[in-house]
């Protein structure tokens, strides 16, 4: 495979920063609608920073966004982007019971496709919560009509991980089935280790990030995929009190500096939509074998 011209999936979860995992313990979904809303504004910024750069991305949207900015979504699918589901109110599936997770991406598939026009393939869980002890989830998706998840984070982590899952794109089940498609992680002295996006990205110095993609594109021959959240380019917004030094950490930690990022990363790399590359016969990414995972039913 040529990797000088080996394309990345280059992917946004569309989110409000009073919408994050680590703040919901503070923040209740009743007060939701009378926050400061700046997700409409911060992701516009992200489309014209595509724009300048001539990329098309994924956009994993809420379906609670959805309906209060139904033109950010025509917005991102006029653009030429990838529209997918990113669920309807960021409830992590680890929090869900199948009957419930199947209500809840039924409902977000047919509000997007509704709104934007276009079918609905991908879908990516709040806080990559598919992991060992719900693989169910998988198959609802399928069954749904969704054609791939990026869902399952092969990495340890203190909130989700599943680190004996395949680093890139498979089939759970069939070639007839869903694709899943982890995001990014570098493989170093047998430990795999994130570098697709996320708080990583904005800890690490950016060269660090930048090495280790290549690596994935050099040594592995792989299409890298790539997240971020439009909060994470907006140093101005309002800062939460009472929360942990962690949270804060991860949360805040170089907010400043990501946009700068960002404009390196699209110069840096060959970038596209997720269904363009995974999922399309042009597609330049190779699938691993299928994979049979071992499926617990544990809600």
């Amino acid at each position: 495979m040529n990797t000088a011209a080996l394309r990345n999936a280059m992917s946004v979860d569309v989110e409000d920063y009073f919408q994050v995992s680590a703040f919901e313990k503070h923040i209740h979904r009743d007060q939701w609608d009378v926050l400061p809303c700046r997700v409409e504004a911060n992701t516009h910024r992200v489309m014209d920073l595509f724009d300048q750069h001539g990329i098309k991305a994924t956009f994993f949207m809420l379906g609670w966004l959805a309906e209060r900015y139904p033109q950010l979504v025509r917005r991102i699918v006029d653009s030429g982007h990838e529209l997918a589901s990113h669920g309807y109110s960021h409830v992590r599936v680890t929090q869900q019971q199948p009957d419930e997770f199947r209500a809840d991406v039924s409902r977000t598939k047919k509000l997007l496709e509704d709104i934007g026009g276009v079918e609905i393939r991908g879908y990516r869980a709040a806080s990559y919560s598919i992991g060992a002890r719900n693989l169910w989830a998988l198959d609802v998706l399928a069954e749904t009509g969704h054609r791939y998840s990026s869902s399952i984070y092969p990495i340890h982590h203190d909130l989700y991980g599943m680190p004996e899952a395949p680093r890139f794109a498979f089939y759970p089940h069939n070639e007839q089935g869903l694709l899943e498609i982890p995001v990014t992680t570098v493989s170093l002295f047998d430990r795999k280790l994130p570098c697709g996006g996320g708080g990583y990205f904005r800890f690490l110095p950016y060269e660090v990030s930048r090495w280790a993609m290549r690596r994935v594109n050099n040594n592995d021959s792989q299409s890298c995929v790539f997240y971020f959240h439009p909060w994470e380019i907006d140093p101005g917004q309002p800062r939460q009190q009472g929360i942990s030094l962690k949270t804060r950490f991860r949360h805040y930690v170089n907010l400043e500096r990501m946009e700068g990022r960002l404009a390196a990363l699209l110069k840096d790399f060959h970038w596209d939509r997720m269904d363009r590359i995974f999922l399309d016969g042009s597609r330049t990414a190779s699938v691993w074998a299928v994979q049979n995972l071992a499926v617990s039913h544990a809600g």
